[in-house]
């Protein structure tokens, strides 16, 4: 393809996602279609000769549309904010167009300095200290493994230079919340610390947060056992309830055993931008690693996670590679951003950023954010105002987390299945779609407020429909 033909095809292409975008509203929110259904249309032989962009766009209308889960909708209300702003896709585009190698500095020098120029303004943006420097991933379960590798090397003074893991003379220990986000165990365990090494410390039944004094009793056991407590890592803002681990204290105990503290803030992060939300994160500054996904709430497209870490040079010892064909006269001068993670290529996200920031500006951020706090508030005293219905967790960012009780309807059994069945009767209609979760041993329903496209009016229908659907005969 040329670059003329390109041109034309792109104008094609970005018609098409507009008009795409402007007709989400009118679409199921959640996708329909049975297992195989995509690809037994896509099915065949792999082409041989060129087919026409009008071909693939037809495909992208019958198949690819109905295929996905509409995360852009004004209807879309589970897991977690996925927001996927159109400045930051024009930032996409231009990423994608660029090409970049993003391998060293001397590769592409501005994807570089454009990622520390970024990670800097979200920084100063969410009110950070300077003893943060930051780096971009794909996702904050990357963040997490990486944050995990570099606590386990200082736990260890360095074990990869010797016999890793396998030669330390005691266990070390992890701990998190029974709250914490299934990324969480997982990086430990790819970390090497093993799944007996995972202590997954009890919630607070009001806040269901982190029982820190449950926490503190864990740590000294394991250490009068000859265990090593190695790392802590606090959920802020957790994937069922939006609960905030209470940072202050779990740093303060942390450092009676030198364990790293490592702040999982993956969706929550984005509240940083707002000043009135900076208390949830009181102690922040006494952590080691801190991760945020403004590919969540904030908005820029996926993948883009933050990472930010105070010991840099701990963080380079750990990962750095230093292959002779990647050496160049530039290296001591330079930030490689090749040994600050797992990867060695990286594609050119500080430009989504880049875009996204400039293109729509911090304060449009802010108050879309604010935007969804206050439908989420006033969702709350709906549901609390309302006769079998209840609040069963504290709200404390965007997320209501509710349960419906039929008069007469006690037993939990019964309870737990009849949130799930409304919860499937609202996705059924394709007007909405929300997630029941397991919190505490009990099921409730999350109605995670914070798509781009939300809107007051929009909030009103859902708690109309949800109502509607909790009726016995719905």
């Amino acid at each position: 393809m040329t670059p003329e033909e390109f041109r034309a095809a792109a104008h094609e292409l970005v018609d098409w996602i507009a008009d795409y975008r402007a007709a989400i509203p009118g679409r199921p929110v959640r996708s329909e279609v049975a297992p195989g259904w995509v690809r037994a249309r896509l099915e065949g032989d792999p082409p041989e000769a060129a087919e026409r962009l009008a071909d693939l766009i037809e495909d992208l209308d019958d198949v690819v549309v109905p295929g996905i889960t509409q995360t852009q909708s004004p209807g879309y209300y589970a897991w977690f904010p996925a927001n996927a702003s159109l400045e930051s896709v024009l930032g996409d585009i231009a990423a994608s167009g660029l090409g970049a190698l993003g391998i060293t500095w001397q590769s592409a020098p501005a994807v570089t300095e454009m990622e520390e120029l970024v990670t800097d303004w979200l920084r100063e943006l969410c009110g950070l200290s300077d003893s943060w420097v930051g780096s971009i991933h794909d996702t904050a379960s990357t963040a997490c493994l990486v944050s995990m590798l570099v606590a386990r090397e200082r736990a260890t003074d360095l074990s990869e230079d010797r016999g890793g893991l396998q030669a330390e003379p005691a266990p070390l220990i992890v701990y998190a919340s029974t709250q914490a986000h299934s990324s969480v165990p997982k990086a430990v365990l790819l970390a090497g610390f093993g799944r007996d090494n995972l202590r997954l410390i009890p919630v607070d039944p009001v806040t269901l947060a982190m029982d820190t004094d449950q926490l503190r009793e864990e740590m000294a056991a394991d250490a009068a056992a000859g265990r090593r407590p190695a790392a802590v890592i606090a959920s802020m803002g957790t994937t069922g309830t939006t609960a905030f681990d209470p940072l202050e204290r779990i740093v303060e105990i942390a450092a009676e055993h030198g364990a790293w503290v490592h702040v999982d803030a993956a969706m929550a992060g984005s509240a940083l931008l707002l000043p009135e939300c900076r208390p949830l994160f009181a102690g922040i500054e006494g952590a080691d690693s801190f991760g945020w996904n403004p590919h969540k709430w904030m908005g820029t497209i996926l993948d883009c996670s933050l990472l930010y870490v105070r010991d840099v040079e701990l963080l380079v010892r750990v990962f750095s590679t230093n292959p002779s064909y990647l050496r160049s006269s530039s290296d001591g001068e330079v930030t490689q951003f090749k040994d600050w993670g797992i990867p060695l290529g990286r594609r050119f996200r500080a430009i989504k950023l880049w875009f996204h920031l400039r293109l729509a500006g911090a304060e449009a951020i802010r108050h879309r954010l604010r935007r969804d706090l206050a439908h989420a508030q006033w969702l709350a005293a709906q549901i609390e105002a309302t006769v079998g219905w209840e609040v069963c967790a504290p709200v404390t960012l965007q997320t209501v987390c509710v349960r419906h009780v039929p008069d007469g309807v006690d037993d939990p059994e019964a309870l737990d299945r009849h949130q799930q069945e409304w919860a499937e009767r609202v996705n059924a209609t394709g007007r909405a779609f929300i997630t029941p979760a397991l919190v505490e041993g009990r099921w409730i329903v999350r109605l995670s407020i914070g798509a781009e496209a939300t809107q007051r009016p929009d909030v009103e229908a859902l708690w109309a429909l949800c109502q509607e659907s909790a009726l016995p005969d719905a």
